[in-house]
């Protein structure tokens, strides 16, 4: 290989990991809903945001939009999706289709490795603490992890990698309605017996046990927040308002 040639593959891989870099970053903070009041994105902001080319950027951002977390007007650039009490209900409700067929597949198809997984993954969220101890009003990233990691290993055993991938972009639309409604006063509900409930009733392979209380799961969880955007204006929630200063 030429000089030429190892400068322009270590150039790609450059801007592949600055790309990568900005993706996660941005994705960390529209799904917790640190950017809800900025309804546009425009690159330059981005760019200035979190340092990195508008190149890595664009690329970013056209990922993002792929993944539904924004969107995207021809020739106008990209903006973060809006949040409403209909957008919530709809997503639940196709949520709760997609994952009870993702569960009762995966208990069909039960396997030791997947039992194994599941107890792991359950044992491992119990001992997670909820809050963040630097901000007791909102949740620890750990157990944000850990949470996601238990609801991805019930339905590992379903066989289609195309129903895991749905579900779990539904799953990142859920929880950035479920972060972004937060309201730092603790929790109302035992979450960790409804995980503990819904992990017990599929290891004894009780399909429509698990299902039902799986589908309480996340109607509770919506229902919450459903409520919080009745009582208050979430930021963000207006489809038009723009960035101040950049109109």
């Amino acid at each position: 290989m030429t000089h030429g040639a190892a400068d322009l593959g270590e150039g790609a891989k450059a801007k592949s990991t600055l790309a990568s870099s900005v993706y996660h970053q941005l994705r960390e903070d529209l799904l917790r809903g640190a950017l809800a009041s900025e309804s546009k994105l425009r690159v330059e902001w981005v760019v200035s945001r979190y340092g990195a080319g508008a190149s890595p950027v664009r690329e970013a951002l056209n990922r993002l939009a792929s993944e539904g977390l924004l969107g995207r007007h021809d020739q106008r650039g990209f903006f973060i999706m809006p949040v409403s009490a209909a957008e919530l209900e709809e997503l639940t409700r196709t949520r709760c289709w997609l994952e009870e067929r993702a569960l009762r597949e995966s208990i069909a198809h039960r396997t030791a490795e997947w039992e194994e997984h599941l107890v792991l993954a359950l044992h491992r969220l119990a001992r997670a603490q909820r809050r963040s101890l630097e901000d007791p009003s909102s949740n620890n990233p750990d157990w944000e992890k850990l949470h996601r990691a238990f609801h991805r290993a019930l339905i590992s055993a379903c066989r289609s990698h195309w129903l895991i991938g749905f579900c779990e972009q539904l799953s990142d639309q859920a929880s950035r309605y479920r972060l972004i409604s937060q309201d730092g006063t603790g929790n109302e509900r035992d979450d960790l017996g409804e995980h503990r409930l819904i992990a017990e009733r599929a290891l004894d392979d009780d399909a429509d046990g698990a299902v039902e209380a799986l589908l309480n799961h996340y109607r509770l969880t919506a229902a919450m927040c459903m409520e919080r955007l009745h009582q208050r204006e979430i930021p963000g929630a207006s489809a038009g308002r723009a960035p101040r200063g950049r109109k």
